[in-house]
């Protein structure tokens, strides 16, 4: 395998909260930022009573915020007067990915009054955030997006049919509390959905251009976990241990995307999710399998010893556990995953055929493209576009 970049930046939350039962603590958390808290939730507001009951403990003031979908620049204005109105001084997201990425941009817009467009990337200016965000506790209740150690939050910009990035460095959560217990419970299909993201999350920083010896580590890691422990969690939404792993592995994947990119999975899921009404950790499931073989095969052509190409020998060991698994092995449980866990195919979003020039033009020039380990052509894309549609 090719040793990795030489150099390397890495930031991570200032505190991190791992384990079964650790919700308990999140009022006496938010009580070290703040009096008054903005509480961001999900669509199911019982998944966040336990962070209220800390709350009523440690005698915190808080307001609340729902996220129904995942976030637009308009939502996160709303959150952003909500918190103005509340006088909050401190933001405590407890929610999926897309509950946490609201958070964290409402954190950053609160002490950024006027036009969030000046700050967001592709659409607008790109700028650098002037002022410290409001300090945030992050408490993700599925294991998918690792956005509690990330410094960007994604929002929608229905009008402009994109997904796009609010980003700084400033935007790591203060803390990070992951409890497994949270996700107890969780329905089939978001369990698969969302740890399937996880993985590709680890999977394309390992075989993408910009690894590095920490994120290395945390790919090294991660996947294991999440693949010895998906199917558990999926047959048993109430195996803690599994939960455990899967908690754990998408917060290393978080630290793995914030420092090495993605690639071609993220790459194509963005435009999708701009364009069409489609959970984005179902988009990366269906892709994954057609990805992997794209660039299997664009390796093999350009050079049969590419390096790379043993960075996907031993992704495929730690996916089946076998110590011997062939490249082809990998993708054979990838495909098999997905289809045995009914993960849907594109088109069930509603994408048409005639929709895949429109979405490579925008996937070609957007940023996780930079990480994918070789750069693949429109034929190529469109024919991953076709194969897990």
């Amino acid at each position: 395998m090719r040793l990795p970049a030489s150099g390397f930046e890495f930031a991570t939350p200032e505190r991190i909260v791992f384990g079964p039962g650790v919700v308990s603590q999140s009022g006496a958390l938010a009580a070290t930022l703040g009096s008054t808290a903005l509480l961001v939730t999900g669509r199911d507001l019982q998944r966040a009573e336990p962070v209220r009951a800390s709350f009523r403990r440690a005698g915190l003031n808080w307001v609340e915020f729902a996220v129904m979908q995942e976030p637009s620049v308009s939502d996160a204005q709303a959150g952003t007067r909500q918190a103005w109105a509340a006088k909050a001084d401190c933001v405590v997201a407890c929610g999926g990915g897309a509950v946490v990425d609201a958070g964290k941009a409402i954190a950053a817009l609160a002490t950024h009054p006027g036009d969030p467009y000046r700050f967001l990337e592709i659409i607008g200016q790109g700028l650098p955030l002037e002022n410290a965000p409001l300090p945030l506790l992050a408490l993700p209740t599925t294991a998918g997006t690792g956005a509690e150690a990330t410094r960007n939050a994604v929002l929608t910009s229905p009008e402009h049919f994109l997904k796009v990035s609010l980003r700084s460095p400033r935007m790591v959560p203060r803390v990070a509390l992951i409890d497994p217990e949270l996700a107890l419970g969780l329905p089939t299909h978001l369990t698969a959905c969302t740890g399937l993201d996880a993985l590709t999350q680890l999977l394309e920083p390992w075989v993408g251009s910009k690894a590095n010896g920490m994120t290395d580590a945390c790919c090294r890691e991660g996947l294991p976990r999440m693949a010895r422990s998906l199917a558990k969690a999926i047959a048993d939404g109430q195996d803690l241990e599994a939960r455990t792993d899967l908690a754990y592995g998408a917060f290393l994947s978080g630290l793995a995307l914030a420092h090495s990119g993605l690639g071609a999975v993220h790459g194509l899921a963005g435009p999708i999710g701009g364009r069409f009404s489609a959970p984005h950790g179902a988009v990366c499931a269906a892709l994954l399998g057609p990805v992997w073989r794209a660039n299997v095969e664009t390796l093999r052509q350009t050079d049969p010893n590419h390096p790379t190409l043993e960075r996907y020998r031993q992704a495929a060991r730690w996916l089946t556990g076998h110590p011997q698994a062939s490249i082809n092995d990998g993708h054979r449980w990838i495909e098999e995953s997905v289809q045995g866990w009914q993960i849907p195919h594109l088109a069930h979003h509603g994408i048409l055929a005639s929709d895949f020039p429109e979405l490579i033009r925008a996937a070609q020039a957007a940023s996780s493209m930079k990480g994918n380990p070789i750069r693949l052509s429109d034929e190529v894309l469109s024919q991953v576009l076709a194969e897990a549609h």
